[in-house]
């Protein structure tokens, strides 16, 4: 019932994956769909057993040199599989000889330590018996009498020596401490394993009841899908107009700014023309009058170099030079023959009577509107598509209020609940049975101890009350109380030591085994390998965790995978692969959904004919400008004039020469008169000059510009205009070639969203919804925790304790038996001849002793 439930709260985690078949998409814009809603488990599978951890690992490493061998997968595949005694004669079969064999080889540590015990349970009684049996004789050191030796002392402390070291290892290091340690530590995990119980099951059941809220989130979810594609089916201008815009734009707007680039340069000519004509006009009438002035002031000063004063000896040479130098002052430049533009002007003037950069504009503005142009005549498409986006968003959530989840949950409760309580009502049982253990183990921890106490009692007593100057007849009594401790010890020695090797050898071969073949194979996962293996716990599936789930035993489900999985809290819907046992796609079939929209998408049909980039007017005023006649103009008459200059002479320097001159001169009326010649040269330069300069300057860059737009302008022209007649027909012809591919982007775009959601929901399946941690604590709590943890390790530790105690009580009997002899008080004793001190030292007449007139006990013998 606890499965079926399980797999149907398992199939309704499924149920939110869809099997879409992955396509490969241009990568849309990413969704954030958060976290999905997970509580931290408060189990930690985990423990640390303290300082009695060394014991623990002490144990492990003897527990290697017994069995060191590796964990033996294939023969315990093979045994699995091999079916013993079904027919008479199975175990005579040579292959199930060879597996005995093989087992036995494996087992061999443990089959001799188990022989050496049970050699120790039966012979340790034997040997007591008959030792009993031989002191009852007077033999075996049953007589009461006392040889004196020399190295009496010396013997007498080795043997106490040998005993208490014995006894303190008994006690201390390998023994009842040990066992002690070891079965307390265990009644004490025993009691702080209900909370470890607790955890599991509260884990269990935030499993249970987290798992609603994660899937209502997971379905929550699509309403993020869907608010980012309504946001793109709203934005559906910027979107698919501004793609469209941008691919057209690569033809259109290079031609638009041609056009408009030519629609300045019309301007510009105008200017260029309008400053000719102004610039010649300067020209000419600005050399006129210079030509004038210079003429005038040449004869003003032809009349002072005829002034009688010129012809004295001092001023002959010198007026003489300034009269040669005349002929420079007159015009260089000549602008009357220079041809006017004033009919290039003209027909330039009508062109601009078109304004072009305004129809550029217009078709610019035309272009910009494509986003506008989209959304109007998507309007009707777009409506049906946010139908179909609700539409599954209803069908969502229809689907999963149909799913029986409150059932399954309530039914599973139900039964995690009487599982609780059936484990809270036997663990009392469990804690009164373990009482009985925990007391069964004192009582022969006490056995030892009993045996300890005698030892220490007859040590404590015998060297207190031990006089060296008594003779074996006369010891005290506190002496040879010590004796009879020692005695007893060995006597009880004999009765316990039986008992305490039978639970070693039994908690041995059972602890050690179960550490061997569960708790290591466990810890690296080999036993998994071992339960996977095909065919082996039923021989007709293959696999048997996939027979028992899935009813089908081919598909490839491990328990290794599993719990590896689930070690890894990873979701319950990888771990135990139920797409193959549900088919999402039956009830939440989104590529179903996504193809409606595609189809929608689809017909999305944009007509861009509207678009008019630049009219018949526009064109003609091109053509109107390239037959304007600028290339006619005589541009190298003008830059012929241009590159002269205004007079043949620069009038500032030869003003200051005539005043150079003019100092040369004695003092006097021609000396004034030259130098206001040359003040009156001086202002012509500065009042006509440099304005001609300036004009002439405007005319050269005028007729420069003028001449660079007239190179090649009916080529021009016509690239401008058929520049623009190709993207006029791209947007006309071409254009839905374009719509197509940007729409098919917009819809890859709006798709991605889909399936970025459904990736997300099968990451967060298979990685977040219905962790299976627990599943797997549960696993730890039980085998590696308290199988392996609290019961092998304790239980091995105690037999470790026990069974060397039990060990050492074989030389501590020995030393105990031969110690008493120097402490129990005698029957007879030997008597020194201090004549013959130096011989034997013993009189032949008391070969055997004499009469202890003290204390006489035919009886005691021990």
């Amino acid at each position: 019932m606890a499965v079926e439930l399980c797999l149907l709260l398992l199939l309704f985690c499924g149920s939110t994956i869809s099997e879409v078949q992955p396509i490969y998409k241009p990568p849309p814009g990413t969704l954030d769909f958060g976290f999905v809603p997970a509580k931290t488990y408060d189990t930690g599978a985990y423990h640390e057993p303290g300082p009695i951890g060394i014991l623990f690992k002490i144990v492990h490493a003897f527990l290697y040199l017994v069995q060191p061998n590796s964990f033996p997968q294939d023969l315990i595949r093979k045994l699995a599989q091999q079916k013993f005694g079904n027919t008479q004669g199975d175990y005579q079969k040579p292959e199930n000889v060879v597996l005995t064999l093989q087992a036995i080889y494996y087992e061999i540590g443990f089959i001799v330590s188990a022989a050496l015990g049970l050699l120790f349970i039966l012979l340790l009684p034997l040997v007591g018996l008959c030792f009993c049996m031989c002191r009852c004789c007077d033999n075996c050191g049953g007589e009461m009498h006392q040889r004196q030796k020399k190295n009496a002392d010396c013997q007498r402390s080795c043997f106490a020596t040998f005993l208490f070291v014995a006894s303190l290892i008994i006690r201390q290091v390998v023994g009842v401490l040990c066992a002690y340690g070891a079965n307390q530590h265990l009644t004490n995990q025993v009691r702080g394993a209900k909370k470890l119980v607790n955890s599991n099951f509260k884990d269990l059941k935030v499993f249970l009841n987290d798992t609603p809220a994660q899937i209502d989130y997971l379905v929550s979810q699509y309403n993020t899908t869907k608010d980012k594609a309504l946001s793109d089916l709203n934005n559906v201008g910027p979107l698919i107009g501004t793609r469209v815009q941008e691919q057209l734009g690569k033809e259109v707007r290079p031609a638009l700014d041609a056009a408009l680039t030519m629609a300045g340069a019309i301007r510009e000519t105008k200017e260029a023309l309008e400053n000719v004509s102004v610039s010649v006009e300067v020209l000419q009438e600005g050399t006129e009058r210079l030509h004038a002035n210079l003429t005038e002031v040449k004869m003003h000063l032809s009349n002072t170099l005829n002034d009688s004063a010129c012809f004295a000896a001092q001023a002959a040479s010198t007026c003489n030079i300034i009269r040669n130098s005349l002929n420079q002052l007159n015009i260089n430049a000549n602008f009357s023959g220079l041809p006017g533009v004033s009919s290039q002007l003209v027909k330039v003037n009508d062109v601009l009577k078109t304004d072009l950069s305004s129809l550029v504009q217009k078709g610019y503005a035309a272009f910009n509107d494509t986003p506008d142009l989209v959304v109007n005549q998507t309007k009707n498409i777009l409506s049906d598509i946010k139908n179909v986006l609700e539409s599954i968003g209803s069908n969502i959530t229809t689907f999963t209020k149909n799913l029986p989840v409150q059932k399954i949950l309530a039914d599973l409760t139900v039964y995690l609940t009487q599982s609780e309580a059936y484990v809270q009502d036997y663990f009392p049982v469990v804690e009164q049975y373990d009482f009985y253990r925990w007391l069964g183990c004192l009582i022969l921890c006490c056995m030892v101890v009993l045996i300890l106490v005698f030892y220490y009692l007859g040590l404590l007593c015998g060297t207190c009350g031990y006089d060296k100057h008594a003779s074996p007849t006369t010891r005290g009594c506190i002496s040879n109380t010590g004796g009879n401790f020692l005695m007893a010890g060995v006597g009880f020695s004999f009765l316990f030591s039986w008992v305490l090797m039978t639970v070693v050898v039994l908690t041995f071969v059972t602890g050690g085994n179960v550490e061997k073949l569960v708790c290591e194979p466990f810890e690296d996962k080999t036993l998994f390998k071992v339960l996977d293996t095909p065919y082996l716990l039923n021989q007709h599936w293959k696999h048997y965790l996939a027979g028992i789930l899935f009813k089908n035993p081919d598909i490839n489900l491990t328990f290794e995978k599993v719990y590896s999985d689930c070690k890894e809290n990873k979701g319950i819907y990888t771990s135990l692969h139920l797409e193959h046992l549900f088919n999402i796609n039956e009830f939440l079939n989104i590529s179903m959904y996504t193809e409606d929209v595609e189809l929608k998408i689809e017909h999305i049909q944009i007509n861009l004919s509207k678009i008019i980039l630049l009219d018949e007017i526009g064109k003609e005023n091109l053509l109107n400008f390239s037959s304007s006649g600028i290339e006619g103009i005589n541009f190298a008459a003008y830059l012929t004039e241009i590159n002269k200059s205004v007079t043949k002479v620069d009038l500032l320097s030869f003003a200051n020469d005539l005043e150079a001159r003019a100092d040369q001169l004695p003092k006097g009326a021609l000396e004034n008169a030259l130098k206001g010649h040359a003040n009156n040269i001086r202002t012509i330069h500065n009042q006509q000059v440099v304005p001609l300069e300036q004009a002439m300057s405007t005319l050269n860059q005028s007729i420069r510009l003028l001449k660079r737009t007239s190179s090649e302008l009916m080529v021009k022209v016509k690239n401008v205009i058929s520049a623009v007649n190709a993207a006029q027909l791209l947007i006309n012809n071409n254009a839905s070639l374009v719509i197509v591919q940007e729409t098919k982007k917009y819809m890859d775009t709006i798709v991605g969203y889909f399936e970025q959601y459904v990736e997300w929901v099968k990451e967060s399946i298979a990685m977040e919804v219905a962790a299976c941690k627990p599943i797997a604590n549960v696993i730890d709590t039980a085998v590696d925790i308290f199988l392996c943890s609290y019961i092998a390790d304790s239980v091995n530790t105690f037999w470790f304790g026990l069974g060397g105690s039990s060990i050492f009580l074989i030389p501590a009997i020995i030393f105990a038996v031969k110690l008493s002899k120097y402490y129990r008080r005698m029957d007879t004793e030997d008597v020194y001849d201090d004549t013959e001190n130096g011989n034997n030292g013993y009189h032949k007449e008391h070969l055997y002793g004499i009469h202890n007139p003290v204390f006489t006990s035919s009886v005691e013998q021990w």
